[in-house]
């Protein structure tokens, strides 16, 4: 009989209160997933749109890369803390709505741009309002406890890699086709996204938890420096996890030009890869970290994914053979172990109200690595490979991104000290 009763009002809302959590788990999962898309699409045809719009060689198309990212990064670095600031006032999700359809205008602003300066304007629009990761994280945070919250930070990176999978595959197979295809996919994505967000997402920052909007708290100086000087033991850690973003951006932004350059791939070729990368990240961190962290705990993750990623990079550095890049990106993938763990050990030393804050934080770390990463990595390459240059060396740029991650291995070592 007692089977038969119906189940406690409590029983109810708790029941509802888990279908919501995961709708809105698998809204932000689409969210970074259309996000990372986006720059999986431009990573094949970046260096045929610029060869093709500046009638210039690939390694001169690697500067126009980096300065295109500059702008893009720059701005962000601007705007990112705001947004943080206003989604720790406002909410979550009319930040994320706004920056989807910025995004879907980037992209529109990509497919039709008669000259590489139009293509500086998208870029822009896209840094004005770029806050969909870090307000993503907060979205997260905010939902998440415990073990539980390493795990969901997990699912944003299941969500980068399967965009990764896809955007590659996308940018080349299409790019082929056409080369303004895979940035009307892209907007096309980022809009549609927008309004299933815009019927569908319920607000996870409840209003006891909100906070008035400071302007002093919301330029991305005074926000890191908050950071800094309220919880110093994390200020080591967001420097080690700036040089990795750094050392990341060697293979996000330049890897196809590295390709091409070296093995003469095409863009199918660098789509297969992309592939391959993404179904590596997607089983790392979507699934083996759900084994790791429990198994080895936060910091063991974050210290062994480190000098994965140094071992992986040095691979790279010295490849002799196309094949050869597939088995050298098995342990630069490893790597990825380390991101979530040291998102979740950062986010477990603040409070509910300050989650947003602390990933504009973040975000606004990645923006300067954004700045830095790609323009420097892209005039070393330019460097290396220039018909010029005195010593040809394409792979000089994944030396240096090694060297970033063991220092940030050694930085990440005396925080952990520090915090206990």
């Amino acid at each position: 009989m007692a089977d038969q009763l119906p189940s406690s009002p409590q029983k109810k809302s708790k029941k509802i209160a888990r279908k919501r959590r995961s709708a809105a788990l698998g809204f932000i999962f689409i969210t970074i997933f259309i996000d990372v898309l986006g720059l999986g699409i431009i990573i094949p045809v970046m260096p045929k749109l610029l060869e093709t719009l500046g009638h210039v060689d690939v390694s001169t198309a690697s500067k126009y890369s980096g300065w295109l990212t500059f702008v893009y990064a720059s701005m962000q670095l601007v705007f990112a803390s705001i947004m943080g600031n206003l989604s720790d006032r406002y909410g979550r999700r009319p930040i994320l709505l706004v920056s989807l359809f910025g995004f879907s205008i980037d992209y529109t602003f990509m497919a039709f741009a008669p000259t590489i300066a139009w293509l500086f304007v998208g870029r822009f629009i896209a840094g004005v309002t770029g806050a969909t990761t870090a307000t993503a994280t907060a979205y997260i945070a905010d939902i998440s406890t415990g073990h539980k919250r390493s795990a969901n930070f997990g699912l944003v990176g299941a969500a980068s890699g399967f965009g990764f999978i896809i955007g590659i595959a996308l940018g080349a197979y299409l790019g082929a086709l056409d080369i303004k295809f895979p940035f009307i996919a892209a907007a096309a994505f980022a809009f549609f996204n927008g309004l299933y967000g815009y019927f569908v997402l319920p607000e996870s920052l409840k209003p006891e938890h909100r906070r008035k909007f400071e302007w002093k708290r919301a330029n991305p100086i005074g926000s890191i420096i908050r950071i800094f000087t309220k919880h110093t033991e994390l200020a080591g850690l967001i420097g080690a996890i700036t040089l990795v973003y750094i050392a990341q951006k060697a293979i996000e932004y330049l890897l196809s030009f590295y390709l091409i350059e070296k093995f003469h791939w095409s863009l199918s070729s660098i789509g297969t890869l992309g592939i391959f990368i993404g179904v590596l990240l997607v089983g790392i961190q979507g699934g083996l970290i759900r084994y790791t962290i429990p198994k080895f705990g936060q910091q063991k993750n974050i210290v062994y994914g480190l000098i994965f990623y140094a071992i992986g990079l040095t691979l790279i550095a010295f490849v002799k053979q196309g094949w050869m890049m597939y088995l050298y990106m098995i342990p630069y993938c490893l790597g990825g172990i380390s991101g979530p763990a040291l998102q979740a050990f950062a986010t477990d030393k603040v409070a509910k109200n300050e989650q947003g804050e602390l990933q504009g934080a973040f975000t606004t770390m990645n923006s300067v690595s954004v700045i830095v990463g790609p323009l420097l990595f892209s005039y070393i390459f330019y460097s290396f490979t220039h018909k010029f240059s005195g010593y040809y060396f394409p792979g000089a740029p994944y030396i240096l991104a090694a060297l970033l991650m063991l220092i940030s291995t050694l930085i990440t070592f005396k925080s952990f000290k520090k915090a206990g």
